[in-house]
């Protein structure tokens, strides 16, 4: 190890394991010291309940390929398992650091605790911690009012390029020296998991095919559970770990357009906005983490079942679509939008369960787990923030509407595979001959329902319209469109 020792800066990795057009990364190299990137699993947040071994192994993923990219340079990331103050604190007895520099975090309480405390470090320390913004999302804003134009001037800005000078990267061998003195993670995964693979190269194959070619369905098949696996992006978990930038994905659509009307990749440059959106919205209202981000639904209060919640959570309450989407969720990591918004709605409505209750089973089987998205679209699909258009979606209207066929309830549901259309649709229709003709049997071979759907509905939407109507809802919706809206964008107040 260095006898002297060597001022250097430290890239603090969290939620962007990228080279290409990340900040921190580009700032730190302008500095004009010897750089280390760092990357700690922490233990905190590899205890939390938000997560699961799918989030780590697409972590483990990215963090490979980084190495695979820093090999040109000579370097690595120093991956520890360790909270980030002890892991500076070891890294203080070889080099000098007076400069962390990161990208600011829209995450979860657990996050926003370990910066508080981070910050004080520094301070303690004299460290001076560096951070930019991520994704054109701002901090410290008390309002929207020019928010949008603040985003689209970002996202039309040129791309960061990773060009170190020769040597200035810590060298894979000092790296290698380095980590004697940490506990180390093992970075293999199981290259049969039916996930999602994590790291910038196959994010970037993603972009390719979906702006080469999938595109090209992209609105006719938004809302199919089966046919938008292939025609959607597919980019979200390469977004939420950072191995994509927003900005790069956004160019990559404009350029994609080439100057041409595409009603299909600008409704996807769209919900980038959209994306965005809704993370500066969290970043605002942090608290919806845990409660309404309209404080009059908090007195609304809701028996809690586990029988309810099991049956949901493995794809077992009787409504073919709903255990379809729930089963090929906790498989594979990714469900389309719609059937997200489906299985929340079923969740909260049908079954009348709080919405705090799916927060972190979800978060733990999306593979794009993002606390910016998670949370406001639980809290709009659950109808709690007094904004939104009330939407209580009916199972079996979505289930003949966008898997018409039944092909994706037939390959999730394999027990109802044999059964006709309509019966896959709707198994409860069977009589007593049809199940002798089917040799099937309600209850034995796929569950009964657990609810009866149009009562449930149709008593969520009682509730749920008269307090839309109560005073103090009313009081906090004027507050929420007032921080949070922009008088110029009326469509999006409409459906944000």
């Amino acid at each position: 190890m260095p006898n002297n020792k060597q001022n250097i800066s430290l890239v603090w990795l969290k939620r962007d394991l990228r080279l290409h057009d990340n900040e921190a990364i580009y700032n730190a190299l302008q500095s004009g010291n010897r750089v280390l990137l760092l990357y700690s699993f922490e233990n905190k947040l590899l205890e939390d309940d938000h997560y699961s071994q799918r989030h780590w192994d697409f972590v483990k993923e990215s963090l490979r390929d980084l190495n695979a990219r820093l090999q040109a340079q000579n370097s690595k990331v120093l991956v520890v398992k360790s909270d980030i103050t002890a892991a500076i604190n070891q890294l203080f007895q070889f080099y000098k650091i007076d400069t962390v520099f990161s990208h600011q975090e829209t995450g979860i309480k657990i996050t926003y605790d370990r910066d508080i405390d981070f910050e004080r470090f520094c301070k303690n320390s004299l460290i001076t911690w560096v951070q930019n913004i991520n994704n054109g999302v701002v901090r410290g804003l008390k309002n929207r009012d020019k928010w949008f134009q603040s985003w689209d001037d970002y996202m039309i800005q040129d791309q960061i390029d990773f060009n170190p000078n020769p040597n200035q990267l810590l060298t894979t061998k000092e790296i290698e020296q380095l980590e004697n003195y940490f506990e180390l993670v093992d970075l293999n995964t199981n290259p049969q998991s039916p996930f999602q693979k994590g790291g910038t190269t196959i994010g970037l194959k993603y972009a390719k095919t979906f702006f080469d070619e999938r595109h090209k369905n992209y609105m006719f098949h938004i809302s199919k559970p089966e046919m938008a696996r292939k025609s959607c992006s597919r980019l979200s978990p390469y977004l939420a770990w950072g191995n994509l930038s927003v900005r790069q994905v956004f160019q990559h659509a404009v350029l994609a357009k080439d100057g041409k009307p595409n009603r299909h990749l600008g409704a996807f440059a769209s919900r980038l906005r959209w994306q965005a959106h809704f993370i500066q919205k969290f970043e605002m209202e942090c608290s919806m983490e845990f409660m309404s981000v309209n404080k009059g639904y908090h007195k609304l209060k809701k028996t809690i079942s586990e029988q309810y919640q099991q049956a949901w959570q493995n794809g077992q309450t009787g409504f073919p679509l709903i255990d379809a989407s729930m089963r090929c969720l906790n498989e594979t990591g990714y469900l389309n939008f719609r059937m997200r918004a489906l299985v929340v709605s079923f969740f909260t409505h049908c079954l009348w369960q709080p919405w705090q209750d799916a927060s972190h089973y979800l978060s733990r089987q999306f593979l794009d787990f993002e606390p910016g998205i998670h949370y406001p679209q639980l809290q709009m699909q659950a109808g709690e923030t007094g904004i939104n258009t009330l939407r209580i979606y009916n199972p079996i209207k979505n289930s003949t509407e966008h898997d018409a066929d039944a092909i994706f309830i037939k390959k999730w549901v394999p027990e109802l595979a044999d059964l006709e259309i309509a019966f896959v649709h709707e198994p409860y229709l069977l009589t007593p001959l049809e199940e002798q003709l089917f040799n099937f049997k309600l209850g034995i071979n796929y569950p009964k329902p657990i609810v009866e759907l149009e009562k449930s509905r149709k008593h969520a939407a009682e509730i749920l319209w008269a307090m839309q109507k109560q005073k103090d809802v009313q009081g906090e919706s004027i507050r929420i469109l007032k921080r949070h809206t922009l008088s110029n964008r009326k469509k999006l107040l409409k459906n944000s």
